[in-house]
């Protein structure tokens, strides 16, 4: 099974985005893949919270 992965542009100041790569080199991750578990994690605690997200 293929997955699409879509493209997402994300406007930060200069000095969050090194911060945030060094969080993600800390953790031996890209600073994709560190934002995609933030992404994950977020998602998971919503739904939770307030039940599971359907889409359409």
């Amino acid at each position: 099974m293929t997955i699409k992965l879509s493209k997402f542009t994300l406007r930060i100041s200069e000095e969050l985005l090194k911060k945030f790569r060094y969080i993600a080199e800390y953790s031996a991750h890209s600073a994709n893949r560190e934002l995609e578990i933030l992404i994950i994690r977020s998602i998971a605690e919503f739904e939770k919270k307030h039940g599971a997200i359907t889409l359409d």
